[in-house]
């Protein structure tokens, strides 16, 4: 059985480095970690939950000035593993 990895891209760069059609959120409950993921994701109905979960712990005036999903970074990947994009 192959294990299937998730179409996300973590990296540590500049906002000049995120292809088009994707974008930035941050991820983790302490320490976030940058991650780079399709735009076609906001349509996904278990992504969205997982936004509106944020919006209701983080709210859109976030510090950080960006997206940010206070969830756990393993449970984050296996989420985003189970989208197409």
């Amino acid at each position: 059985m192959a294990i299937r990895m998730p179409r996300i891209i973590k990296k540590s760069v500049t906002s000049g480095d995120v292809l088009k059609g994707h974008f930035v959120v941050y991820v983790g409950e302490n320490q976030k970690k940058r991650y780079v993921i399709p735009i076609s994701f906001l349509s996904q109905p278990l992504f969205q939950d997982l936004l509106g979960q944020a919006e209701e712990e983080f709210g859109f005036d976030h510090p950080m000035g960006s997206l940010t999903i206070p969830c756990r970074e393993d449970i984050f990947i296996d989420l985003t593993s189970r989208l197409r994009n």
